[in-house]
């Protein structure tokens, strides 16, 4: 019975990981830690801790002292790292609690990983979660990028999962730490935190503010529905060679104006299929059926903004069987619906 200790996960990915993992491996023990910094929400897990189904402790991944402990008394053999600060903007405000908490956080973890499952001779995994950011950006000629592209992180945030990455892999080739490391494209769904693209974008569709774009608008991004993401996750885990990388990306490009006039179109359908909305959201342009170019307004573009994401993601098709179950329209469709029902969430953030 696999014991997983997993970080971040009061956070958008950690969150909805643990509930398809409680409901997938009813077998397996797991225990959460998370700082609780401000992209997390321990509300999120209270079904998940009032049931007894996590062990939740509430601690920084850079003690080290704490991680070995924790790794020691709760017979942990399985690292998912999802623990991160994740904003490109706040990045580029202020890149140094990225470092201190992707770089300096996962080496603490990786060190106390190598005192219980190498000097301790216990064994162990260590999973480490990136992102498609630490490739840099392709041109729209350009094919997509497979695990053996050099990382070229152009953003502090891509600067510093790339790094934490290089950490994972020296301490593999190092100490002989057995390692997994996936790099995902853009995830959404819900729990995401409403300083992010699509819960902002809805915020703003919800109560008739204008969604404001960076720049024209055309950066494109591979979008995956985040139970998809988490099933990838766990087939590595299963199937995933020791030492490997695995890309994990839904073949769903989209420039950011596409994403916006799909997430537009979801909207407007369930309003048109649930006419009670209208008495809650009288603002909402979907009330007004108001056209796509109403909706958006332009804004200075991010410093340095990437142009374009896209993963080639056949390795993982090929040796996990990996395959997103979830497309575009649907998966707009549930997230709006879980913004919808949930429109109270964003004021339990802590």
């Amino acid at each position: 019975m696999p014991h997983l200790l997993v970080t971040g996960g009061a956070g958008f990915i950690g969150t909805n990981y643990l509930y398809a993992h409680a409901t997938q491996h009813p077998e397996d023990t797991l225990c959460v830690v998370d700082a609780l910094h401000y992209a997390a929400c321990l509300n999120n897990l209270q079904p998940l801790i009032d049931s007894g189904r996590i062990t939740f402790i509430q601690a920084d991944i850079c003690d080290k002292t704490l991680m070995q402990q924790l790794l020691a008394d709760e017979d942990i053999d399985v690292i998912v790292n999802f623990a991160a600060h994740t904003h490109v903007d706040r990045s580029i405000t202020d890149p140094a609690p990225f470092v201190r908490n992707n770089v300096a956080g996962t080496t603490a973890l990786l060190e106390a990983a190598v005192a219980v499952f190498v000097d301790g001779k216990r064994g162990g995994r260590f999973h480490q979660i990136s992102t498609d950011e630490v490739y840099g950006s392709l041109r729209l000629d350009e094919v997509p990028w497979d695990e053996a592209q050099p990382l070229q992180p152009n953003s502090p945030y891509a600067a510093s999962k790339a790094a934490a990455e290089h950490f994972v892999c020296a301490f593999a080739r190092t100490y002989g730490l057995e390692v997994t490391l996936t790099r995902c494209s853009n995830n959404y769904g819900p729990y995401q935190h409403p300083e992010k693209l699509i819960p902002k974008a809805l915020d703003c569709l919800l109560h008739g503010h204008p969604v404001p774009v960076y720049g024209d608008g055309l950066q494109r991004r591979d979008w995956i529905y985040v139970s998809d993401h988490c099933r990838g996750i766990d087939l590595v885990l299963s199937y995933g060679q020791p030492g490997a990388v695995y890309n994990l990306g839904a073949s769903c490009e989209l420039t950011n104006r596409e994403l916006l006039q799909a997430l537009y179109a979801a909207l407007c359908a369930i309003f048109a299929k649930r006419p009670e909305l209208v008495a809650r959201f009288p603002e909402s342009f979907a009330v007004r059926a108001a056209p796509f170019a109403k909706v958006i307004q332009s804004a200075a573009d991010r410093k340095g903004h990437d142009r374009r994401y896209s993963l080639n993601c056949t390795k993982a098709a090929a040796e996990l069987g990996f395959c997103p179950q979830i497309g575009l329209e649907q998966g707009l469709s549930q997230c709006v619906l879980w913004y919808i029902e949930h429109e109270n969430w964003r004021q339990n953030l802590i």
